[in-house]
């Protein structure tokens, strides 16, 4: 103690015991033999830590993103609220509570039943999911020099990369979204965290945000069957060999690994493919080079450009920045996808309002020459009518 009272820049342990009963009102010693004796409330306290971050930051945007792919029981987007099970320590159970802090340009993270040997651990992890320190200056340059990025950037200058709080679990939700939507790969999620995830246990803590279960280990899924919840075989073959080779050391997320090599590793399994591993290095190693494109919209495989060559100009001039690029291109991808099916639909609704009319002119000029022919005639649907009479279609431009 006589040390730390001098580096502390106080003459003696006397004054430096009083000013720390001062602060919080006990001595050094009394502190320490209550947090021996409390260990179990130690666990179940909750703490709150301001998060600041680089602006321009748009928080709407991103807790979107995580609203629409949150994992049922083990993750909830409630009002301006992002909550998340996690493990502390590879065994505590443990809840993150991020919103919006009432200081401007921070986020307040609140942990419960966190271990605080894992505090560290944590804020870092919450940083890196929600891309609080991304390079703005060096996006704003390199993201400016394309003309329809910048003008994407203008109206929305605070986008960021979305991380992932485990690497296997991103995998997992990777090879899900393979050639299906966002909702059925969320469900199908859901499915394998309820059935072989681990039960949520907070003593002395109730959060009413529906979370209660931890997505399941590589060695839970690795002899998992699969089975009775929508997945195909392959599939479900697939996530078993993850597993494998996570469980096994072949494959790991270590954010300090080559992105080179972790591509190639995660490539040799079967089932993985290209956009996957992009995808899985963009969220899980943070890889500003990584670029998921070159598939459909709609899905988690929408990150595409409209052609292969603007695909390698980004990702060959834009290096840092790729990934944040293919998320404003798909969003740019979107908007058109869903411009042209408006545009479908206004279409056949002329079109068809058009032949109704036609048909009701006709119907009237002739209604007593069909009677005639045909009792039945005057009670047939517009919808026959354009059967029999149908008129031709405009052509597209």
């Amino acid at each position: 103690m006589s040390r730390v009272s001098a580096a502390a820049g106080y003459g003696s342990i006397r004054r430096f015991n009083d000013a720390f009963r001062k602060t919080y009102g006990r001595s050094p010693r009394e502190l320490r033999k209550a947090g021996e004796e409390s260990e179990l409330s130690g666990r179940t306290a909750t703490l709150t830590v301001r998060l600041p971050y680089r602006r321009p930051f748009s928080w709407a945007a991103i807790l979107d993103f995580f609203a629409v792919r949150a994992t049922p029981g083990v993750e909830a987007v409630r009002g301006d609220a992002y909550f998340r099970t996690i493990r502390s320590n590879d065994e505590d159970h443990g809840v993150v509570e991020i919103r919006p802090d009432r200081r401007e340009g921070y986020l307040s993270l609140t942990l419960h039943s966190v271990d605080t040997n894992a505090l560290f651990e944590t804020v870092q992890k919450a940083r890196e999911v929600f891309d609080l320190d991304a390079p703005i200056s060096e996006i704003r340059t390199t993201l400016g020099e394309d003309r329809l990025l910048k003008k994407m950037l203008r109206k929305h200058p605070g986008v960021r990369v979305p991380g992932a709080w485990d690497g296997f679990e991103i995998t997992i939700r990777a090879i899900l979204g393979q050639q299906v939507s966002v909702k059925a790969a969320t469900t199908l999620a859901g499915r394998i965290a309820e059935r072989y995830g681990t039960r949520l246990e907070l003593p002395g803590i109730n959060i009413e945000s529906g979370l209660r279960r931890l997505f399941p280990t590589a060695a839970q899924l690795m002899r998992a069957r699969l089975q009775n919840i929508g997945l195909v075989r392959s599939r479900a073959a697939t996530i078993q060999r993850v597993a494998a080779a996570v469980q096994g050391g072949d494959l790991h997320f270590d954010v300090a690994q080559d992105p080179l090599e972790f591509r190639e590793a995660l490539l040799k399994i079967k089932g993985v493919g290209e956009w996957t591993a992009q995808y899985v290095a963009m969220r899980a190693l943070k890889n500003p080079d990584a670029f998921p494109g070159s598939l459909r919209p709609g899905t988690d495989q929408g990150l595409r450009v409209s052609r292969a060559r603007d695909a390698e100009r980004i990702n060959n001039e834009g290096r840092g920045v790729a990934a944040l690029a293919g998320l404003c291109r798909h969003a740019l991808v979107e908007l058109f996808t869903r411009l042209r099916r408006i545009d479908r639909c206004i279409t056949a609704t002329l079109r068809h309002l058009s032949a109704t009319c036609y048909w009701l002119a006709t119907r009237r000029r002739f209604a007593c020459s069909d009677f005639r022919r045909d009792p039945c005639a005057a009670n047939r649907s517009p919808t026959g009518y354009i059967r029999r009479n149908r008129l031709p279609r405009r052509a597209s431009s």
